[in-house]
C-alpha cells in the first residue's frame, strides 16, 4: 500500500509561467532582442565612452559584446526595462537598488514600466557610468564569462524576486476566494457590492459591511445606530502552501490580530493554504486566534470546516442559517 502522498508543484508552475513572462523583459533573451533592432556603431561608441578598454578587451576574449555587461544610454533610451536586466546581472534585489544606498529610486518607474521622464533622459547618462563601473568590478573579479554564464547569474537573482511576487499572488487569490465565498453565503441580504467591499442588512435590520483590505485582509463591521461601526471579526489569510514558512505567516497573523483586538474586533479567525496545520501548534503561536480553517476545505461545502465557517460567519453577522 502506498502511503506517500504526491507532492503538488503549485509553485513552480506558477514559476513557470512567471519566467516566461519576464523572459523577453528583463532577461539576456530581452537584451539581445533589443540590440539587434539598434545602430551597433552608436552602441560600440558609448561603450568606448563608458568602460575601460582592458574591460572590453577582456569581454571580447571570452566572445561577448560589451552592452551584455555594461549598459550604455543608446540601450536603455530605447528600451528602459532593461534597466531590470542590469540590475539582475549585476545582483541587486529590487529593494536594494532602489533603496536609499545608491541613490537609483528615480529610476524604477523605468524597469516597472518602462517610463522615461525628463528627469531619467538627463540623468541616464550618469546612471550608466556609474553602473559600468559596477561590471568592470564583477569582471575583473571572474575568470570567464559566457552567455550562458551571464543568464544564469540572472537567473540567481531573479529566483527570490520570482517567489516573493509568486506567493504575493498565492496570497492575493486566497483572498479572493475567501472574499467571493463570504459574498456567496450572505447573497440573500446583500444591499450592495464592489471588488472591496460587501455591504448587507441582517436579520435586525443592521447593516453589516464587510472590507477587503490588508491588515486585517477581511474585516467585518457593523453599522450602530450613531453611524459609528462595532468591528465584529478581522480575518488574516495565508494561502501559501509552502510548510517550510507557515510558522513565519502565521506569526504575522498574531502581529496583525493584535492591532485588530486594539481596534475593537471582538473575533479574529485565521485561514491558512496548507492542509496539515498542526493547530494546537499554530494556537501557541497565534493566541490572539479564535477560529482556524483550511482554505481547500472551505472550498468544499460538504465539509465540516465549510459548514462551521458558513454556521459562524452567518452568526456574526446576524443572519438566520
Amino acid at each position: 500500500m502506498n502511503t506517500f502522498k504526491i507532492p503538488e508543484p503549485d509553485l513552480q508552475i506558477e514559476f513557470y509561467h512567471r519566467l516566461e513572462q519576464i523572459r523577453k523583459t528583463y532577461l539576456l533573451e530581452a537584451l539581445l532582442s533589443a540590440v539587434s533592432g539598434l545602430e551597433i556603431p552608436r552602441v560600440d561608441e558609448e561603450l568606448r565612452e563608458l568602460v575601460s578598454n582592458l574591460s572590453l578587451q577582456k569581454m571580447a576574449g571570452w566572445g561577448l559584446r560589451g552592452e551584455i555587461v555594461f549598459p550604455v544610454p543608446y540601450v536603455l533610451l530605447n528600451n528602459p526595462t532593461l534597466l531590470g536586466y542590469y540590475r539582475l546581472f549585476l545582483g541587486f534585489s529590487q529593494k536594494q537598488f532602489y533603496g536609499k544606498r545608491f541613490g537609483f529610486a528615480p529610476f524604477k518607474t523605468m524597469e516597472e514600466n518602462g517610463r522615461l521622464t525628463s528627469t531619467h533622459m538627463k540623468a541616464v547618462y550618469e546612471l550608466c557610468r556609474t553602473l559600468c563601473g559596477s561590471s568592470e568590478l564583477l569582471v575583473s573579479g571572474i575568470k570567464n564569462l559566457s552567455q550562458k554564464s551571464v543568464h544564469e547569474l540572472t537567473l540567481l537573482t531573479v529566483g527570490p524576486q520570482l517567489r516573493g511576487g509568486v506567493l504575493n499572488m498565492l496570497g492575493s487569490r486566497a483572498t479572493r476566494h475567501v472574499f467571493e465565498l463570504i459574498e456567496f453565503l450572505v447573497s440573500n441580504a446583500v444591499i450592495s457590492s464592489s471588488q472591496k467591499s460587501i455591504k448587507l442588512r441582517n436579520a435586525a435590520g443592521r447593516v453589516v459591511r464587510v472590507e477587503f483590505a490588508s491588515d486585517p485582509d477581511i474585516c467585518i463591521k457593523e453599522e450602530l445606530p450613531s453611524k459609528r461601526c462595532r468591528n465584529l471579526v478581522a480575518i488574516e489569510i495565508k494561502g501559501g502552501k509552502d510548510y517550510s514558512n507557515i510558522h513565519n505567516r502565521i506569526g504575522e497573523a498574531e502581529k496583525s490580530h493584535q492591532k485588530a483586538r486594539k481596534e475593537g474586533f471582538v473575533e479574529c479567525w485565521t485561514i491558512v493554504g496548507i492542509s496539515n496545520l498542526n493547530k494546537e501548534l499554530a494556537k501557541k503561536e497565534t493566541p490572539s486566534t479564535d477560529r482556524f480553517y483550511h482554505l481547500d476545505l472551505l472550498k468544499d461545502q460538504t465539509s465540516d470546516e465549510f459548514i462551521d465557517f458558513r454556521e459562524n460567519l452567518l452568526s456574526r453577522v446576524g443572519m438566520n442559517d
